[in-house]
Parts: C-alpha cells; structure tokens; sequence
C-alpha cells in the first residue's frame, strides 16, 4: 500500500477525495489547496493525500524522487512508461478499494490529480471496476490514451470529469491538455473544461470551479 497522509473534515466521512501530488512532490503539497475547498455541504469528507514511491526519472539524468511513473522523454505520447503506469494504477485502485473498506461508497470517491497525478487519476478512474464520483485532472493529459477505449471499465463509461489547464503551461502544453479532453468526450465522457492563464500550476479560480464542480457532483 501507498503511504498517505489523511485529513478528515469531521467524524465518519461519507466522501473521499484521493489527491495524487505532480513529480518530484509528495502528498503535502496539495493539503492546501484542498483546505481552501469549502465542501462542509457534503457532510465530514475525507482527503487521501497518497505519496508516490521514489524512482530514478530519465528526463531528469537519473536522479531519484517521487514519481508515479517514469518520464523517458519530452514527447509524453510516444515514450511511456507503460509498466510504471500500470502499476500506479494498482496501488491507486487499492486506495479506493481502502476508502470502500471504510464503507465510503464508490460513487461518493473522487480521484483527483495534478500534472502527473492528473494522468494517474484519469487512468485509474477510466479502468475501475466499480462506478465512482468523478476525476478531476489538472495541468496533465490522458496517458495510454490508444488504449483507453477497450480497457475501460463498463461501470465508468460516461464518468463525469472536470480538467483544467493553463494558457501558459510550459511543462504540459495545453495542446496535451485539450487533445486528452477530446478524447474523453468521443468515448462519451462529460467533460467540464477550464483553462487560465497561469503557467504549470494551480489558481483560485481554478479552485472556485472545482468547488461548484464537486458541489454539482457529490451534492
């Protein structure tokens, strides 16, 4: 199992948010920003904020830091990690299947994920067997994408997602971002689409729609 660090809103939380943190950071690094979501309508909610394993990063010469996945190139589509991806995916899947342990039904659990973790939350969510609350994906894209169509699940065809992305974005460019939307939208996803200006990174407008969005989804 991931180490998470976990922060619950009140007692018995009948919703889940499993955030996955963007390379070279760990789960702290969105406890923040969740905090400035005000989802107190939802009842207690309970955020799982899961640290990726430490690997060695091909683009970055080797070194080793926390990454779900190894990034062999600047071309994100035709070199991936297949096999880092697919056992993200596992390790992810057993957090939710975790959260159901606690009785925290599947379509009261959000996967949510930045940049890196926006892939792993779009992957994972798509391939779940059971019917979950939604994906969230910032600054990030749909990894594996030619494979997405027979590998999803039955149960979360037409998942609700929310993606976002910046105008500015020099890591993810945008055309990553808006390429991996058009995709989820032609195998049926309801896609609801952001973009701001801001570079590879996170805004409160950005926030403020992921609130009404989650509100929409969960409320």
């Amino acid at each position: 199992m991931l180490e998470t660090h976990v922060v619950e809103t009140g007692p018995n939380p009948a919703t889940t948010l499993i955030v996955l943190h963007g390379l070279g950071a760990d789960g702290h690094d969105f406890v923040p920003i969740c905090g400035e979501l005000d989802l107190k309508s939802l009842g207690a909610v309970r955020f799982v904020f899961p640290h990726a394993p430490e690997r060695p990063v091909t683009i970055n010469g080797g070194y080793r830091m926390r990454a779900w996945y190894d990034i062999l190139g600047a071309d994100l589509v035709k070199r991936e990690d297949e096999p880092g991806l697919r056992e993200s995916v596992c390790q992810i899947s057993e957090l939710i299947d975790g959260e159901r342990a606690r009785g925290v039904a599947a379509e009261r659990i959000v996967v949510m994920g930045f940049s890196q973790g926006c892939a792993m939350a779009l992957m994972t969510a798509l391939r779940y067997p059971e019917r979950l609350g939604g994906a969230v994906g910032l600054s990030g894209y749909l990894p594996l994408a030619a494979t997405t169509a027979a590998e999803r699940s039955p149960a979360n065809a037409g998942l609700p997602i929310f993606m976002a992305h910046g105008t500015q974005d020099p890591v993810v460019v945008p055309a990553r971002g808006t390429t991996s939307r058009d995709a989820l939208r032609a195998l049926g996803h309801e896609v609801e689409w952001h973009e701001y200006p801001m570079p590879h990174s996170v805004c409160m407008d950005e926030i403020a729609d992921l609130n009404a969005w989650l509100l929409k989804q969960l409320g």
